[in-house]
């Protein structure tokens, strides 16, 4: 093997990030989806070099050869960790939860519904065109399989790009994750049977073991991976690396030896690193962990949709009429998806968040096709016993039906948005918005009024200065409702509630448990898009009941006390913790009206609703100040433990900030940083109950 052949996978890795760092720039003000603008780009170095273009340019050429023969296999295991894992790292437990039916009835009797249409699509196609005679059932059921799955890399990146509501995109998200592994036992269940490997004997039992043994093994590594991480929470590289290899461990161990879906494995692995993992890792390695899976998200998205750009340019040889027979399982797989959504909507509306007619077309409409399929038809092209008439039409129909979705749908999906105001900003938003805004060029204005003031300032050219001033938006032209408002001012209020409690973590305020809960609660009243009261929180202030046979003893009821207070101490801190951070978001919830009632911009019906709101966040205080009193008074114990484990952490957690901010200052160096670290976390490792109580 020469140099050249040796460099040629390093040259077309350095080639395409730099091009995708151009087209990310060059993209920004036109509608072209950055990922299609990759594909088209990889698509045209792909047939400039079927064309011989690259003939004297021995290195380019053999970097464009290389991506365009390149191991199916070696796409799956090389891309497929990183961008699953960030898909399942970023999605919203919480909603995923609320949308888990719809997306499990899309990637379960969804798919075989789809499979079973497409297959019998092919077969009738089979009928007229007499270059596709060759093909039978299993063949048509096979491309059917491999075909109606939508890509999970595809879509989660056009997603991503798009915008879309949250609840919206996590359906879609979690369909094109799950369905993989739905596509990939079906296909295996026909590919089988031309493999030395065979067919499946008993499908039904298979598909179970594949699904729900992936994600056993995904939560399993998932929580042995989160064991080791908060052993090392000084060392965010560290932590990061562990994330990183366990994610392709996962990916790996299903794939090769377990025998399940990697990709449903590593959905169960990211649900636990997001879920359990975020509030376990120290905050400043969360930050950096959201900065590097950004990095290597873009650098794979950016290398497999050239990739795949390649390899349809250099692989597919087709005829005449297999073109018109792409044009027609174009148009079939889009009206194959349209019946299958149509079949399950009465019951998706009426499951989780449901499902608009609006967002139903979108889903119809959204079902891209990309890496994963291209793949499975790769090695299907790979597989001598099965006809080369029908290995070249699968591969054919594969790519080209691919290359549609993303150059078709995928273009004309953000029009489909915007037609059905599926990205339109509500008129009680946009008010908020304005005034938001409103203020802080007041607020700009009255600091440009206090530098005039400033004597060492004098010498500037005010007139110049004015001119960089924020020019004050138009207020909106329509006339906000009332309810619509509150609505809004509501979902803005818990949005600085999650802010606020994560903060609180950070300082050390409130504890891992609390943190979870707090948020959960958040959630849940998210859930209803503003329309219930703010000091709807009865269960999560809930005290503990007494067991029933202590109930009774109303004489010794300080002994009572005296006894629960000391059995009890760890359900009492909690609560106490609890209340002590809510107490603290609402205070800044607080402020939030007190900021919005003096920009002046409300009529006297929009203040007595803000009025009524801040009555729902000071029954909120009300309640946690009377958790907390009550402890104080009755589980004297509890209460002192409570303020010690919080005195401890506040201290710590400042001494934390205090070294971070002598390293940015330059005042120690970050050697000397790394062993501090390494002391206070095993210090704040130690602000257990238990342990405190042992000192």
């Amino acid at each position: 093997m020469d140099s050249m052949e040796l460099l040629a996978p390093l040259f077309f890795v350095i080639v395409s990030l730099v091009a995708g760092a151009i087209l990310k720039y060059a993209l920004k003000r036109t509608v072209l989806p950055y990922t299609v603008g990759l594909f088209a780009f990889g698509l045209i170095i792909g047939l400039l070099d079927r064309m011989g273009v690259y003939a004297d340019t021995s290195i380019f050429k053999a970097s464009i050869d290389f991506a365009g023969n390149i191991d199916p296999d070696l796409i799956l295991y090389l891309f497929l960790p990183i961008l699953i894992f960030d898909a399942a790292y970023e999605l919203d437990v919480h909603i995923f939860r609320k949308t888990l039916g719809n997306a499990t009835l899309l990637s379960g009797p969804g798919m075989v519904v789809a499979m079973g249409l497409t297959g019998l699509l092919m077969m009738g196609i089979s009928l007229f065109a007499p270059n596709y005679a060759q093909w039978n059932w299993t063949h048509a059921l096979m491309f059917g399989a491999l075909i109606s799955a939508t890509d999970p890399v595809a879509v989660v990146a056009l997603l991503k790009e798009l915008g879309v509501s949250k609840r919206f995109s996590t359906l879609v998200d979690g369909e094109s994750m799950l369905n993989d592994g739905t596509g990939i036992v079906l296909f295996m269940l026909f590919f089988g049977t031309f493999t030395a490997s065979g067919g499946v004997d008993a499908p039904i039992i298979d598909f179970i073991y594949v699904v729900l043994g992936g994600l056993l093994l995904g939560v399993i590594l998932g929580w042995v991976c989160l064991w080791f991480i908060t052993r090392s929470r000084e060392d965010a590289v560290m932590q990061n690396s562990a994330i990183l290899v366990s994610a392709y461990v996962t990916f790996f161990l299903a794939q090769n030896y377990m025998g399940v879906s990697g990709v449903i494995a590593l959905v169960g692995y990211g649900l636990v690193i997001t879920y359990y993992g975020r509030p376990r890792i120290a905050p400043e390695v969360n930050h950096f962990m959201q900065e590097f899976w950004e990095l290597a998200t873009y650098m794979a998205n950016t290398l497999i949709f050239i990739l795949v750009g390649v390899v349809i340019a250099l692989q597919v040889q087709a005829t005449l009429m297999d073109f018109v027979v792409l044009i027609l399982v174009y148009i079939g797989i889009n009206v194959v998806r349209m019946l299958m959504i149509t079949l399950f909507y009465p019951i998706m509306k009426r499951s989780g968040y449901g499902l608009s007619k609006r967002e139903a077309v979108i889903l119809c409409w959204g079902g891209l096709r990309g890496a994963l399929g291209l793949t499975l038809a790769l090695m299907v092209s790979y597989t001598l016993p099965i006809p080369e008439p029908v290995r070249r039409q699968v591969l054919f129909l594969t790519a080209g039906i691919v290359t549609l979705t993303l150059t078709v749908n995928a273009t004309t999906i953000r029009w489909l948005l915007r037609k059905f105001g599926l990205t339109r900003v509500s008129s009680a938003k946009a008010y908020l918005n304005y005034t938001i805004h409103k203020q802080l060029c007041e607020n700009t204005e009255k600091y440009y009024h206090e530098l005039q003031q400033n004597e060492a300032l004098r010498a500037a050219d005010w007139e110049k200065v004015a001119a960089f001033l924020p020019v004050p938006d138009p207020a909106p032209a329509e006339r906000v409702k009332t309810q619509d408002l509150v609505e809004d001012i509501r979902l803005r209020i818990l949005d600085k509630e999650r802010t606020r409690y994560w903060q609180l973590y950070e300082k050390g305020i409130i504890s891992t448990d609390s943190l979870r809960r707090l948020l959960a609660v958040v959630e849940e009243l998210y859930d209803s898009d503003g329309k219930r009261s703010l000091s709807d929180r009865a269960k999560l202030l809930e005290m503990p009941k007494l067991p029933l046979y202590l109930r009774w003893k109303k004489r010794s009821r300080e002994v009572l006390y005296r006894w629960v207070d000391r059995y009890h101490s760890k359900t009492f801190v909690a609560e106490y913790d609890l209340a002590r951070g809510l107490i603290h978001s609402q205070r800044t919830s607080i402020t939030l009206l007190d900021e919005l009632e003096a920009s002046g911009s409300f009529d006297q019906e929009d203040i007595r609703k803000l009025e009524m709101l801040r009555r729902e966040v000071k029954r909120n205080m009300d309640e946690s100040q009377a958790i907390m009193d009550l402890i104080a008074k009755h589980y004297p114990s509890s209460y002192r433990l409570a303020i010690t484990q919080k005195t401890v952490r506040m201290l710590i957690s400042n001494e934390k900030a205090t070294v971070t901010q002598m390293l940015h200052e330059g005042l120690v160096a970050p050697d000397d940083v790394q062993s501090m670290l390494a002391d206070i976390n095993k210090r704040y490792r130690d602000t257990s109950l238990s342990r405190i109580t042992k000192k």
